[in-house]
């Protein structure tokens, strides 16, 4: 399954959000640098998804804040 996610670092908690269009908004606490950003994001879709985060990818946009994110089915 792939889907499209939105980025958002700094944020107070780690979270993910749905919206009513059902695009993927997630908030993590890491700070944009040394790719702490990217591995928080993949930790917080693999709680999210019950998954382990060994699993998932992220294919495209690992320097933009818009991701498209890769997790096995």
């Amino acid at each position: 399954m792939t889907i499209e996610v939105k980025v958002k670092t700094n944020a107070r908690e780690d979270s993910v959000e749905i919206d009513e269009l059902g695009h993927y908004r997630v908030y993590v606490k890491a700070s944009a640098e040394n790719n702490r950003a990217n591995l928080a994001v993949c930790r917080v879709i693999a709680k999210y998804f019950k998954v382990a985060p060994s699993i998932v990818e992220i294919w495209q946009g690992k320097v933009a804040h818009r991701k498209i994110i890769y997790i096995p089915d």
